[in-house]
Formats: structure tokens, sequence, C-alpha cells
């Protein structure tokens, strides 16, 4: 599992955007988002941690990788 704090990650349209993002990257990936704690828990299918990262970023936020 892949985990990142997403602090600038404020409502619904946010997680679906990042949600839509990784998927885009890796269309196998299980996504888990925790809004209140501003985490993003992703069991990868063949993307790796930089790609997801690169993902994100290119949504528009900001990860910063964490312990799963």
């Amino acid at each position: 599992m892949i985990a990142f704090e997403v602090q600038d990650m404020s409502c619904n349209h946010c997680v679906g955007a990042i949600t839509r993002a990784i998927q885009a990257v890796d269309e196998d990936a299980r996504v888990e988002v925790d809004l209140p704690q501003h985490r993003v828990r992703i069991v990868p299918g063949r993307a790796d941690a930089a790609m997801l990262a690169g993902a994100i970023e290119e949504a528009g936020y900001t990860p910063v990788a964490v312990a799963a």
C-alpha cells in the first residue's frame, strides 16, 4: 500500500479529482480516501509511488508520502 498526505484536499470534489487522476495512470488501483485526515491510500495495480504522486500533482494537489 502507498499512502500520501494531501493537506490541500478539502472537499468531495477534491476526492473525486484525485481518485480520477490516480485511476487514469493505474486503472487497477484501489483508492481509499480519508478526507478528515487528508490521507490517500492506494493499492496499486501497476503504477509505482512516483507515478501516483505525479498524477496527484498534475491534478493540482500536493502529495507527501507517509507510512501506510
